[in-house]
């Protein structure tokens, strides 16, 4: 199926510190291709796929569910850990829910975590109908595109597939439940003003993880921050969050 126009994955082969980067629900990897094309000039390995469902139709993402998806995650995790020393993973929103989850699978293969507006408690009403809503409509309207910037959109779907979303509700309570194995350090960037995922994942991971969690405020931006006002701060502290948690040096190209 043809893909939307910026929504290819994005490779970069750089040094021995690997950074996978996971893109958010009915978003592409365009939403998180500038943070990846900066960690790629700092010298590092940079893997961000695009997930399965995601940037062609939100009729074929309704064929997919959120095992679709990590299972994609998890075959970028085990390239880069091929190539590398040691991997760091990043991600927006549900990506930032992948993220933890693969750190809680894989432990210490995982060097640390740094997400974005996190969304790991189902606090949307509507998703909490979505199992029985999904047999009456396929889709409900999108969440894309939340950003306070001027100018700036997301590349992703105006529609909310049911199906997909009704596997959510799983993920989010798998993640919930065994926030106990996560022992990395994990920086979190929370957006005060996000009119997609509200402020309740990120009090479950302050709840969870305590000192093993640093929070910073995106003051000015919305949901998808990556994007937004703040995306340049964003940037420079994941990877000084790198240069800070990894065991090797960073190589330039």
């Amino acid at each position: 199926m043809p893909l939307m126009p910026g929504s290819e994955p994005y490779q970069h082969e750089g040094g021995q510190i690997g950074v996978l980067l996971c893109h958010g629900f009915t978003g592409t990897p365009q939403s998180l291709r500038p943070w990846a094309e900066y960690l790629a000039a700092a010298g590092l390995t940079v893997s961000l796929p695009r997930l399965p469902g995601h940037g062609t139709t939100w009729q074929e993402m309704n064929r997919t569910r959120w095992e679709d998806w990590f299972a994609e995650l998890e075959r970028a995790f085990e390239a880069l850990r091929a190539r590398c020393a040691e991997v760091f993973v990043m991600g927006l929103s549900l990506g930032a829910c992948m993220a933890l989850r693969l750190a809680e699978v894989q432990g210490p293969q995982v060097r640390g975590v740094v997400v974005v507006n996190p969304s790991i408690v189902n606090d949307v009403p509507l998703l909490k109908l979505a199992p029985v809503l999904r047999f009456v409509v396929s889709s409900v309207a999108g969440v894309a595109g939340d950003i306070k910037r001027e100018g700036v959109t997301e590349l992703g779907y105006t529609r909310t597939p049911l199906s997909a979303a009704a596997t959510l509700p799983r993920l989010w309570s798998l993640v919930q439940s065994e926030l106990g194995r996560v022992t990395q350090p994990v920086l979190v960037y929370h957006s005060p003003e996000d009119h997609v995922v509200k402020p309740a994942s990120v009090r479950f991971l302050r709840q969870a993880l305590g000192d093993n969690l640093t929070v910073r405020e995106c003051v000015n931006s919305y949901h998808v921050a990556t994007l937004d006002n703040d995306a340049p701060e964003i940037f420079e502290g994941s990877l000084e969050f790198i240069r800070t948690h990894a065991s090797v040096p960073l190589q330039r190209d």
